[in-house]
């Protein structure tokens, strides 16, 4: 069971001038049966949580009823990064030891270096050679130590990148977050995968995006909201466990990330126009926020970011925000804080696991309205 305790206070009051924000304001314990282990059968309809964050009103519905509360020329902006199989099982040369291999990010296509976490680390050693596949096929030499878990690795394969790609993708499964305790099953490969996927980069799918199926997309359309997409490749750091107490002093990974002027130009209209500009998930939250400029408006970005965004934060682009349930601790859920104010969202939290709603990636949904 992940820390929590319904019965007492689930949240240490926030002054609003607090720029001293302190880790142990987002902890609270959260039962494994409120963790999703699986989503739910259909894409759009698992429940959905609406918060008022002017009112701190609550209103339950069906993530499929969205739509109501959106209207024509209104915007909502999605992350159209693509996850692909990014954990493999291989075993160490001579004493043929299992070992766990995720991949991080490519870091070099012409000689197939990888930047990669290992487990158990202590096991591997520069010089190492790691196999993979059922004949061994896929061999990989550990060529630096990069943190206690990171490797850099070169794949010793002969032939084009392509092939290549397709030969180590095929050895690899979805990567599930560690809190989905059960072994990835051949369906996580769409489930946790949104239906606009579209640029390979991302080792964690933007789950806020996951409960859009494609008639909601459609009837989204024929109402006239419009759709925009940015990238920004969702990296393990989401879950990598905040060590200190003042978060002012936490560091995040960078993640590699564009807004494009398709966007900017939809976006920029959408404010001037006073329409609603919603971000569909806490990375594109993230990735807007580092593509503001003046008056509200956003311009083109292409690169890296590293911006942690924890309460108070002025958001001056977005008026509502799509995300789903985040596990205590955790960074995504001290962004959506400071989108809708830390008393209105611990509050939603407190109710939702008194109503039973279910956490993490292929949990419930909730709709922040500003």
């Amino acid at each position: 069971m992940t820390d929590f305790n319904p019965q007492s206070s689930p949240y240490t009051p926030l002054t609003p001038f607090s720029l001293n924000m302190k880790l142990s304001q987002f902890k609270f314990k959260l039962p494994d049966s409120q963790i999703a282990q699986y989503p739910s059968e259909n894409r759009d309809e698992c429940r959905l949580m609406i918060v008022d964050a002017k009112t701190g009103d609550i209103t339950h519905r069906i993530f499929k009823e969205i739509i109501d509360y959106f209207d024509d020329g209104d915007v909502m902006v999605f992350n159209d990064t693509k996850v692909f199989p990014a954990r493999l099982y291989g075993n160490k040369e001579k004493t043929g030891a299992r070992i766990e291999v995720f991949l991080l990010r490519e870091l070099n296509e012409e000689n197939k270096f990888w930047d990669v976490l290992v487990e158990p680390a202590r096991k591997i050693r520069i010089g190492n050679k790691l196999y993979f596949g059922e004949d061994d096929s896929m061999v990989a030499e550990v060529i630096d130590n990069t943190t206690s878990r990171g490797r850099t690795l070169r794949f010793l394969y002969d032939g084009p990148h392509d092939e290549f790609k397709e030969a180590l993708y095929a050895l690899g499964e979805t990567p599930l977050p560690e809190y989905i305790t059960r072994p990835a099953e051949p369906e996580d490969a769409v489930r946790y995968q949104n239906i606009f996927a579209e640029k390979e980069g991302a080792v964690m799918a933007p789950a806020a995006g996951l409960h859009f199926s494609r008639e909601l997309m459609k009837r989204l359309e024929i109402k006239g909201v419009e759709r925009g997409f940015l990238t920004l490749h969702c990296g393990k750091g989401n879950f990598r466990d905040i060590d200190v107490e003042d978060l002012t002093k936490h560091r995040m990974d960078s993640e590699d990330m564009e807004v494009d002027g398709d966007l900017v130009d939809i976006v920029n209209e959408a404010k001037d126009n006073g329409k609603h500009v919603c971000a569909v998930g806490a990375s594109v939250l993230r990735g807007i926020a580092s593509s503001v400029c003046m008056n509200g408006h956003i311009m083109p970005y292409k690169g890296w970011t590293n911006k942690f965004i924890f309460p108070p934060y002025d958001f001056t682009v977005c008026d509502a925000l799509v995300t789903n349930f985040h596990l205590p601790l955790s960074t995504m859920l001290m962004m959506v804080c400071a989108f809708g104010g830390y008393e209105n969202i611990m509050n939603a939290y407190s109710v939702a696991l008194k109503e039973g709603y279910q956490f993490g990636a292929y949990g419930d949904a909730m709709l922040i309205l500003r």
